[in-house]
């Protein structure tokens, strides 16, 4: 419930300061890719201004995700190899668990061996 009002606290406030930013900078601007002749250029583009900043945030934040994707990787292999080795040792818990069941299913049931079992079990 905290993190929800945290959350709702952090992304009105965040959104209105967008909205207001979209709406003051509304007007047209050229960005221009040619810096050979910034007058006459082969390649412009012509677009409200806050749509060059949502672009910007927008490629900042992919650039971001991707540097901690990037940088996170050794433990993501590190929790395979352990989520792995975890499903080996299940695996042969599992095998020595029915060994043994199959050992004692295996010994004879009479009440000579059974007092010999509960003797060596109970020490």
């Amino acid at each position: 419930m905290l993190r929800r009002v945290v959350l709702l606290l952090v992304t009105f406030p965040a959104a209105a300061l967008l909205i207001t930013l979209a709406i003051a900078n509304r007007h047209a601007v050229r960005l221009v890719l040619d810096p050979f002749r910034p007058e006459a250029p082969a390649i412009s583009l012509v677009l409200p201004f806050y749509a060059y900043i949502f672009g910007t945030l927008m490629i900042g934040v992919l650039l971001g995700g991707t540097a901690v994707w990037l940088g996170q990787g050794r433990w993501r292999r590190t929790a395979r190899n352990r989520s792995q080795e975890a499903m080996r040792w299940q695996a042969e818990a599992d095998r020595l668990a029915r060994e043994r069941d199959a050992t004692i299913s295996a010994q004879p049931r009479d009440a000579a061996s059974r007092g010999k079992q509960l003797a060596v079990a109970g020490r």
